[in-house]
């Protein structure tokens, strides 16, 4: 009796979805299920769960452009003193511990 509520928990939190895929990838999702010994929605589960970890990531390009950015900032000349940014931000700092800019002080 276990094993049949284990099962309906199981199928209770799973959502069933259909997609179109072309042939090919039919092909590959069964060969790496049979291969692993695993269900082809596990399979699919799996690799869904790794690319999108992967896609969270940046790509090489995106890295070095990142990058590029950044030694481009850092030779910049300033454009003001050091000391005016640092009152700047100290009022901005301010005015958001009062409820932000629209809203006067008590």
């Amino acid at each position: 009796m276990q094993g049949l509520a284990l099962l309906w928990q199981y199928c209770n939190v799973m959502a069933r979805v259909t997609f179109s895929l072309d042939d090919e990838t039919v092909a590959q999702i069964r060969q790496t299920a049979a291969r692993l010994g695993k269900a082809q929605s596990h399979v699919v589960r799996e690799a869904v769960a790794e690319y999108a970890e992967r896609a969270g990531r940046l790509s090489d390009r995106e890295r070095q452009h990142a990058l590029s950015v950044l030694e481009r900032l850092r030779g910049a000349t300033p454009t003001r003193p050091a000391a005016d940014v640092d009152q700047e931000l100290q009022a901005i700092r301010a005015a958001r511990r009062t409820g932000g800019r629209r809203h006067r002080s008590a």
